[in-house]
């Protein structure tokens, strides 16, 4: 049962953040919401709606390193994995200039996420600190867009709609069943990632690393490898960018104001670092605008499975000694 209650939480996760996103979206437009407004915040906080809800479920249950362990893992899953297999089936060139300031953003994150860390938990005042950085970022974004309108164009969400409007009450029938769907699939996935943690005698944190890291990071990756086959290096890197952002800033920053999170020292011995070393592996194709190719995408991937591989073998060795991992 832990297993079906994992799968379908993740499935529902994933199909109820997309109703959300084109619902609310479909009802921005109607209500002459600006492409601008719809683009900074229903998009992109939408997008991150599944990693949010599980990482708030995860703080209410009593199970506060599953959080944790889902922002970390699936920042390094979006830096490894959901770049390196795009750029495996079609090598990719960034040379957009955003990316780079962005990627600037994302590594700050990571730093002041790192320190935080430091003290071996976060608090809701570490939390409140990583929403004002959300604000402050989201308001530069804004400025940005404004001088360069551009940079909200290509976003799938809002070409779809204006091709083939949603009626009116089909949008809002979207939103209530996406925000429906999202409670009741990250209390599944939960639930499951719980029972599955306490069946193996592994810690909750490796979970959430491992398995539902992946799980939710599955939109970026569908998003990833079509903007690779279409040519659009920036829109690929750029999601993962975005994505990392969010899940620093808005889902801790938000998790923590209903509970502390401990950080244990795994975490701060290997995985915080192994979220930074991945990130930081992007800087040369989008600083230096390189071609991101087969070679470093399969480098990529394999730099993730070895990761993997290194959990499972920490876990094993954990569960000898008669320890939670």
């Amino acid at each position: 049962m832990a297993y079906l209650e994992v799968v379908a939480g993740i499935v529902l996760l994933v199909v109820a953040g997309d109703f959300l996103v084109r619902g609310a979206v479909s009802l921005a437009q109607k209500a002459g919401v600006s492409t601008l407004v719809i683009g900074l915040t229903i998009v992109a906080f939408g997008t991150s709606a599944p990693e949010l809800v599980v990482g708030v479920d995860a703080v209410l249950k009593g199970s506060p390193t599953l959080a944790l362990g889902n922002v970390v893992g699936s920042n390094i899953a979006n830096s490894l994995l959901v770049v390196g297999l795009p750029a495996i089936i079609a090598p990719m060139t960034c040379d957009a200039p955003r990316l780079g300031r962005n990627l600037m953003m994302m590594l700050g994150a990571t730093f002041v996420f790192m320190w935080f860390a430091q003290s071996g938990s976060f608090t809701a005042s570490n939390g409140l600190v990583l929403l004002a950085l959300l604000g402050l970022f989201l308001a530069y974004s804004a400025k940005r867009a404004k001088r360069c309108p551009t940079e909200l164009e290509g976003l799938e969400e809002i070409e779809e709609l204006e091709e083939h409007p949603i009626p009116y009450r089909k949008s809002w029938a979207m939103v209530v069943g996406g925000l429906i769907g999202l409670a009741f699939g990250a209390d599944l996935l939960v639930v499951g990632s719980i029972e599955l943690a306490r069946a193996f005698g592994v810690s909750e944190a490796l979970i959430g690393l491992t398995l539902i890291a992946l799980g939710t990071s599955l939109p970026e990756l569908v998003t990833a490898m079509v903007a690779a086959i279409r040519g659009h290096c920036d829109v690929a890197v750029g999601n993962v960018v975005g994505s990392n952002i969010f899940n620093i800033l808005a889902i801790m920053g938000v998790s923590t104001q209903f509970g502390t999170i401990p950080v244990p020292d795994s975490f701060l011995n290997t995985d915080l670092w192994v979220m930074l070393g991945a990130s930081a592996l992007l800087i040369p194709f989008t600083k230096l605008r390189s071609q991101l190719g087969k070679f470093s995408g399969i480098v990529m991937v394999a730099l993730y499975v070895g990761y993997m591989v290194h959990l499972a073998h920490s876990a094993d060795s954990a569960s000898v000694m008669g320890m939670p991992v």
